[in-house]
């Protein structure tokens, strides 16, 4: 049976819209994320292994501690419980969890092993960092499980805080302090008051440390360990699932099937293959962490099952597009989820999709014209504008602000029209080429990463007050004004609609009073 076939896209969307409030706390292995980026431009005269020039380098939370990340972005409360070194790193991954704003004080200061890190060393082609890719990792750590005293240090932090946490993630990267104790004992705590217990495994021979938690993710390979046998097609995904479920008293099981997409079965034994979506992978590391915590975040507002996959997939296949590990916004997956569900004509992209896209359009010499705005109530004025946008270059790339994004610009009334009507609107016009929808105040991270050849502005705002401008000049651009159609505007479009059917003042609207 499909768990997906009633599943109403309208729905997701809205859920990745005003989720529900939600505190999660995660369990497990935290870890500090290094990576040295830099270029390879020739072969060691002293061994066949490439020369990387280091450029620059950089550090971010992994392992459990990219679980909270993600679940911070995605917009949960997060309590985070591990161990870390007392070291310089793990003051590091302490304060950039504070920083995002973690709850860390069930965090466990070790004074014999050191905070675990990992370090990548990626490399590009030539200056233009070219075909990026990781040349090397090296970690640095102790794998020796965690003493008895420290188990029940763990325990009775957990105790204090589990009752006020609306699920618990345990991210299992097998670095010792996941024993079989803890992890039952936290299985039937949790159990015990109601609250779901989500578990990423780490890859062994055995998961009976995990039974009577709700789900677990494991991957092909880990499912291929533990159940002898191999998820390479439908009927054999669902003899390990089904294997599982039953073996370890689960209320369902995902198994991860890379290229594949998710294999989700549950013990009413409903079941269903997510295909991924086809796409450019730039990277598969933090792919399971993202799972887990898109899975978890929406399990832990009372989701159903089924849809908290299906996002969970979107989740992973928007994290794989993007180099090394990073978090993904609900931005990011309502974009996703419009693009899959709604007719625009592969016009709507996230940015990763956009940059690929975008190269090959580079490639064929094709100038690239950017605007952005809030396009509230298309109307004449748009359109002529964005005509004028598309006779600039080759193709024209729309910028548009998402919901919460004009909320934040213009008060709680605005927008008139919905994000999707407004990217449906605007997926209609022969003009725009492509949309891509952006969270933030200010349109300068999209110019960034857009890198256009033209940047396109109303003249009413004149050329010191085009944001983007001196980043365009700066590559070699151009900043171009259009020409505005006086009298024509959301807002006196909404003063006229409230002047003749409406008594609420015009201006109050505009406002959002």
């Amino acid at each position: 049976m499909d768990a997906t076939d009633h599943i109403d896209p309208s729905y997701l969307i809205s859920l990745t819209r005003h989720p529900p409030e939600c505190r999660v706390l995660v369990l497990g292995d935290l870890m500090m994320d290094h990576y040295a980026w830099g270029n390879v431009s020739r072969i060691s005269p002293e061994a066949p292994i490439p020369i990387l020039k280091i450029e620059r380098e950089t550090e971010m939370p992994g392992g459990a501690a990219s679980v909270v990340l993600n679940l911070r972005q995605l917009g949960a409360d997060v309590v985070c419980c591990g161990m870390v070194g007392n070291d310089a790193e793990g003051e590091r991954l302490v304060a950039a969890l504070k920083n995002a704003g973690a709850d860390t004080n069930a965090i466990v200061r070790a004074d014999d092993r050191s905070t675990t890190l990992k370090t990548r060393y990626v490399g590009g082609v030539q200056s233009a960092a070219r075909a990026m890719q990781h040349v090397l990792r090296v970690d640095r750590e102790d794998t020796t499980p965690i003493d008895e005293d420290v188990v029940e240090e763990v325990l009775a932090k957990i105790a204090a805080v589990i009752n006020d946490c609306n699920a618990v993630l345990v991210s299992d990267y097998g670095k010792g302090l996941l024993t079989t104790d803890l992890l039952q004992s936290v299985i039937a705590t949790a159990r015990a008051a109601g609250k779901p217990v989500l578990v990423d495994p780490k890859l062994g021979d055995d998961f009976s440390m995990y039974r009577g938690a709700t789900g677990i993710t494991p991957n092909r390979l880990e499912t291929e360990r533990v159940t002898g046998i191999a998820p390479r097609d439908a009927d054999s995904m669902n003899m390990a699932a089904r294997q599982m479920v039953t073996s370890l008293e689960l209320e369902f099981t995902l198994i991860t099937v890379d290229r594949d997409g998710l294999y989700v079965h549950a013990e009413n034994d409903v079941s269903t293959l997510l295909p991924s979506r086809p796409r450019s992978v730039y990277d598969v590391s933090g792919a399971g962490d993202m799972i887990l915590s898109t899975l978890g975040f929406f399990l832990a507002v009372q989701v159903p099952l089924s849809c908290a996959a299906y996002l969970a997939n979107v989740a992973a296949g928007i994290e794989v597009g993007k180099l090394g590990v990073n978090t993904v916004s609900l931005a990011e997956i309502r974009t996703e989820l419009m693009a899959l569900t709604t007719d625009t004509a592969g016009k709507l992209q996230s940015m990763p999709e956009l940059i690929s896209t975008l190269e090959t359009h580079r490639q064929r010499h094709e100038k690239i014209a950017f605007t952005n705005g809030c396009f509230d109530m298309l109307h004449v004025g748009h359109m002529k504008y964005l005509n004028f946008a598309r006779e600039q270059g080759d193709l024209l790339v729309v910028g548009l602000n998402s919901d919460a994004s004009i909320r934040s610009l213009k008060g709680n009334r605005r927008p008139i029209l919905p994000e999707d009507e407004r990217i449906r609107l605007l997926a209609a016009l022969a003009c725009v080429d492509y949309i891509v929808v952006f969270d933030e105040d200010s349109v300068q991270p999209v110019i960034e990463q857009v890198q256009p050849n033209v940047l396109v502005k109303g003249s009413d705002y004149g050329f010191d007050g085009v944001v983007g401008r001196e980043f365009v000049e700066s590559h070699g651009g151009e900043v171009v004004l259009a020409p505005v159609v006086e009298g024509i505007s959301t807002s006196a479009i909404v003063e006229r609609v409230l002047e003749k059917y409406g008594s609420n003042d015009a201006a109050d609207a505009e406002n959002g009073k």
